[in-house]
């Protein structure tokens, strides 16, 4: 596999439709299923660059939006870019800002040119339209862009989530038209909320434009559980099985096994981070919350089975303290801990692919030995 901006699946797993792959772009290779940690503002809350390297995390998610608004695309390709901006030299996923547009119901407006909308900073008008969002995501840089969508809000009725699916893929083809960065990917968006014949058309539609990588948007944002696992089940199989499939916002480690096992090779959330800075941690024996007062006095590591900085180095009593005295401290290691788990989470993932055995890690509990690369 010699070419840049390539996919290849090096193995499924032979009792479910998952799939070890890598994703070669400019800044390095891919390894698949991955997990993205969301640097929304150009950062990942708390930690640093060298931070996200020592726990093995390959690639990093940006937001269109918040650095269109500050400090702003142009500021950034004059400083030479994303990567050189942030000191971060491995690949950028950047959405499209469609999804913070359109959450922000009360500041927009929506035509077939784009949307209108009001800057959550300072109130000032702004109008994203599917071209401008690509020219800003290609001045960051990015080595895989998005492009911009209308995120179906939950719950819609069939006849609105129709007419918003159309416009998708509307501005899907004025994405790919205007796009023309080389060596860098365009992913396309599948929406269709819970309805599966619109997500099938939309499947066919965005397929045939053509896109480097196929995402699907437009759940995880309110609906049930089983009514997530549906759709995903049913739209992963629909798309090319030679290129990367990204399952938008999610999720949960339960939710990540699961639909890895449907065939998605991409995911992103703010769990564990945010989690992180509000006390709950991730670990071997289940979720802590790091202010319970029965640790005041406890000397053990946060989870004796993980090797980070963290459990290697401080006590639960001394986690609880940080974090009751609201120090600053407390988010970064907190948030070193369930980076580490969640990269952890994803390489056990990646072995029981390649063993066959993922249904069996799907039946049991979590219980992950957390070693870092190159310390197996």
């Amino acid at each position: 596999m010699d070419n840049l901006n390539s996919f290849e699946v090096l193995h499924k797993d032979k009792h479910t439709s998952a799939r070890l792959g890598k994703l070669k772009t400019y800044h390095g290779d891919i390894t698949t299923p991955v997990f993205m940690p969301v640097g929304t503002q150009a950062s990942v809350k708390t930690l640093s660059p060298q931070d996200l390297k020592d726990n093995d995390v390959e690639i990093i998610l940006g937001n269109t939006y918040h650095l269109y608004l500050r400090p702003g695309h142009g500021i950034i390709k004059e400083l030479g870019g994303l990567h050189r901006f942030i000191g971060w030299d491995r690949p950028i996923l950047t959405d499209s800002g469609g999804f913070q547009v359109f959450s922000h119901s009360d500041l927009r407006k929506i035509n077939e040119d784009g949307v209108e909308f009001r800057s959550y900073i300072d109130g000032s008008k702004h109008f994203m339209t599917p071209e401008l969002s690509i020219e800003i995501q290609e001045s960051l840089g990015a080595d895989i862009i998005m492009i911009f969508d209308e995120p179906v809000p939950y719950p819609s009725t069939y006849e609105y989530t129709l007419k918003s699916t159309e416009l998708t893929t509307k501005w899907a083809g004025r994405c790919k038209e205007r796009h023309n960065k080389e060596g860098q990917l365009l992913f396309g968006i599948v929406q269709g909320g819970i309805y599966e014949d619109l997500r099938q058309n939309s499947v066919k539609n965005i397929v045939g434009i053509g896109f480097d990588g196929y995402a699907i948007g437009g759940l995880s944002v309110g609906e049930e559980k089983e009514q997530m696992y549906q759709m995903t089940g049913y739209t992963a199989p629909l798309l090319p099985s030679d290129k990367p499939r990204y399952l938008m916002g999610v999720g949960t480690p339960d939710d990540i096994i699961k639909c890895v096992s449907m065939g998605v090779d991409m995911f992103d959330c703010v769990m564990p981070t945010r989690n992180a800075r509000n006390g709950c941690l991730f670990t071997s024996n289940g979720k802590v919350n790091i202010r319970n007062a029965r640790f005041a006095k406890d000397e053990n590591p946060l989870d004796p089975n993980c090797n980070c900085y963290t459990c290697k180095n401080f006590s639960l009593a001394y986690l609880r303290h940080l974090f009751v005295s609201d120090e600053i401290l407390s988010l970064r290691l907190n948030t070193i801990h369930n980076i580490h788990y969640y990269m952890s989470l994803m390489r056990e993932i990646r072995s029981a692919i390649t063993e066959d055995r993922l249904s069996e890690l799907m039946n049991k509990p979590l219980t992950l030995p957390s070693p870092l690369r190159g310390e197996d």
